[in-house]
């Protein structure tokens, strides 16, 4: 399987594509769907939440090899691991618990009880508070030196990938509105006063659920599933200013600042890769194939690596797609 993977890249890789499949990191007697991923940049570690399996996989990156397995989780979900104090958080859909770990023991330190659906997980480094969307709609807050939730804030329905501000106050949230009454939407909140301040409608495609942010020119990327679009969104207005197609299934999309592209992952096989042009144009650069239910994926701007988790089926193995991002 591996082998007809590099023969379809092949003319890609000729043609100077901006991702090269670099290796295959297997992820033997992992089952099921595949989710979130979070990495350890010093460590030079990978953490792959491995919901159908109930277990996190923990992947020696040098040497490209699974080191460990966290066993005993109801279907991890969302993953974020702290490295200045080597904290890893997992949350978990089927309890809706979130669980602190050492993350060098793997030593279980904290445990918190969100009722229901924990999801995608987000840190603020300013406020030392870990967000999580949960549940029917609301997303919950965390100090991360571990004493006890100290807040949540209440949603329409249940919230999929948002992302935070690092030079202002606001959290962008993905609320598909799937659950409720409500259309597909953008929900902004003040994290400073907890309060929801704006919500900004998709227009024209739904199914809103992995998120990107470009900060300095004010632009929020959207990955819809129906049908299979990027909604770009004016972060000043709220305003739609342009939209493009991506891969289907879309669970992961990330923005490469230093190259101005975005990564988009979907589980119809597929990572479409999009070049910006100036904040209200975009073309797509690449659609690189990778395997039907690859739709999780990580970018670690840092290794100039993208990773996609592509979960067993058939005689599909699982295992992770290391793309070299190219020039």
């Amino acid at each position: 399987m591996k082998r007809d993977l590099v023969l379809t890249l092949l003319p890609f890789v000729a043609s100077a594509q901006p991702l090269r499949l670099e290796t295959t990191i297997q992820l033997p007697q992992v089952e099921g769907r595949i989710d979130h991923m979070t990495a350890d940049v010093p460590g030079n570690r990978l953490f792959v939440a491995a919901l159908g399996n109930n277990t996190v996989e923990v992947i020696d990156l040098a040497a490209g090899r699974r080191r460990a397995s966290l066993a005993g989780l109801q279907e991890p979900q969302g993953l974020c691991y702290l490295a200045d104090s080597k904290l890893l958080f997992v949350a978990s859909a089927k309890d809706g618990h979130v669980r602190a770990y050492d993350g060098e023991s793997f030593q279980r330190l904290k445990d918190y009880d969100f009722n229901s659906d924990a999801d995608n997980l987000r840190f603020d480094p300013k406020a030392h508070e870990l967000f999580v969307g949960y549940g029917d709609g609301a997303l919950g807050v965390i100090n991360s030196d571990l004493r006890a939730a100290v807040d949540q804030i209440v949603l329409d329905s249940h919230p999929e990938s948002f992302q935070l501000e690092t030079q202002g106050p606001r959290i962008f949230v993905n609320v598909p509105g799937e659950r409720k009454v409500t259309g597909p939407h953008v929900t902004v909140i003040d994290r400073r006063t907890r309060s929801v301040v704006a919500k900004w409608p998709i227009t024209g495609a739904e199914s809103n659920f992995p998120m990107a942010l470009d900060e300095a020119d004010h632009r929020l990327f959207v990955g819809c599933r129906k049908p299979a679009k990027l909604v770009v969104l004016d972060t000043q207005s709220g305003q739609q200013v342009a939209t493009a197609d991506i891969a289907g299934d879309a669970d992961d999309l990330f923005y490469d600042a230093a190259l101005k592209r975005i990564y988009v992952s979907g589980g119809a096989g597929a990572v479409t890769v999009l070049a910006q042009k100036d904040p209200d144009h975009y073309e797509t650069r690449a659609s690189i194939p990778t395997h039907p239910g690859a739709r999780t994926s990580l970018f670690v701007a840092v290794f100039k690596r993208l990773y996609v988790a592509v979960p067993h089926r058939g005689k599909q193995p699982a295992e992770l797609l290391v793309f070299a991002v190219g020039e």
